[in-house]
């Protein structure tokens, strides 16, 4: 994280934030479906993380 990035203080703030990053990566052609580990040191929980793709419901479902 960069010193201009604002850190989320609530659960809808660190979805919205999720949510930007997630839309921001696809725009730029990043394949964001798939899992990663993210190890933050000893300090911090270690976290698994795994997107997958959720199709849109349409009007006639």
């Amino acid at each position: 994280m960069t010193g201009d990035e604002s850190v989320p203080g609530s659960e809808s703030d660190f979805h919205a934030e999720l949510e930007s990053l997630l839309q921001r990566a696809d725009q730029n052609g990043i394949d964001v479906e798939g899992g990663w580990d993210c190890r933050n040191g000893p300090e911090h929980p270690d976290w698994d993380i795994i997107i997958t793709e959720v199709k849109k419901t349409t009007n006639a479902e």
